[in-house]
């Protein structure tokens, strides 16, 4: 049995990726802290769901600990890294930036370095579509970089895209990126747009609607990013051989590394996509309509065209779909 790392393991994503690989036959090493940044009761409950199978070994210590990541790797031994982990949200980079630092900078370079002493077959780590900022280009294309972050936490992401490459570069290291497009589903994030505003709708509350809901967003499904995740995973990372230094590619290099979006590709208005929970709810929203937030962008729409020659698959979940598959897991799990 073939052993991978899944660091975040107690996350959104990690618990998702972590329980499809479970279901594939792999032994699974999952590292997370369960940190308090939004409630650690629903952390322990996805946990739960996986500690149900013998072949997850739970690790919950921080990748920021680099004795105890460099501990981890000496124990389990890995054959493949899928790093989760990460301090993930826009607005709470604008006050607690060091927060950002600490998991997604020295966190990640702990996971690089954890791969350089016990060499791996593919390190896979999660980027995100905040790293395209103020490109409106639509839609964005991994080949155009995203050189211009508007938020501190995209700007840790950039870096992690560019600390990969250099351990590709260095070490041979085989490492892809994944560039998420807004994930949604259930076991989701209370900090996210689809939670809040359930959550909202059920209790009669107000949902607050940034820059009016004329946002646009490439909302793309749990189910679709996890067999996206597998299917690159699969895939290491090889140099490029039509990889020109005078004309470079931010997709890929002459190292083994790639860049690949992950998205629906089928961009939706706020507004649709409260429709939709209001359908899948039964109930009419109260919304608050506020100005745009510092560091949010106006619209992402992924060019996924990468993926799909690399992979054969196409995200293609409808949010309808989507979206009342949440709203059955919130009551469920609620009790509402």
């Amino acid at each position: 049995m073939r052993t991978v790392l899944v660091t975040g393991s107690a996350g959104f994503i990690g618990s998702h990726v972590a329980q499809r690989l479970l279901d594939d036959g792999w032994r699974v090493v999952g590292i997370d802290n369960v940190n308090a940044y939004y409630d650690p009761a629903l952390k322990e409950a996805r946990l739960a769901r996986l500690r149900a199978s013998n072949h997850f070994h739970e690790e919950q210590v921080s990748v920021e600990d680099r004795e105890a990541v460099t501990a981890v790797f000496r124990r389990h031994a890995p054959e493949r890294i899928i790093h989760l982990a990460a301090q993930a949200g826009v607005r709470h980079s604008l006050d607690a930036p060091q927060d950002y630092v600490d998991a997604n900078i020295t966190g990640f370079l702990n996971i690089l370095e954890a791969a350089r002493a016990h060499p791996v077959d593919h390190l896979v780590f999660a980027s995100t579509s905040s790293v395209f900022g103020l490109d409106k280009a639509m839609p964005l294309s991994p080949h155009r970089g995203g050189n211009h972050p508007v938020s501190f936490y995209a700007a840790t992401k950039k870096a992690n895209e560019m600390m990969a490459h250099a351990y590709a570069h260095l070490f041979a290291i085989p490492c892809t990126g994944l560039r998420f497009f807004t994930v949604y589903g259930p076991w989701g994030r209370p900090d996210m747009a689809l939670f809040k505003f359930t959550k909202a709708i059920l209790a009669g509350e107000p949902v607050p609607l940034y820059n009016e809901g004329r946002m646009v967003r490439d909302f793309t499904y749990i189910d679709d990013i996890v067999e996206g995740v597998v299917r690159i995973a699969d895939r290491p990372a090889a140099p490029d051989p039509a990889w020109e230094a005078e004309r470079p590619d931010p997709a890929s290099s002459a190292a083994p590394y790639r860049i690949y979006n992950i998205g629906n590709s089928q961009p939706v208005e706020l507004l649709t996509y409260l429709e939709a929970i209001e359908a899948a709810t039964g109930r009419t929203a109260r919304r608050e309509l506020l100005p745009m937030q510092p560091g949010d962008v106006s619209a992402t729409w992924a060019d996924v065209e990468d993926l799909v020659a690399a992979t054969g698959f196409r995200p293609s979940t409808p949010v309808a779909d989507g979206v009342r598959a949440f709203v059955d897991w919130y009551r469920d799990y609620y009790g509402v």
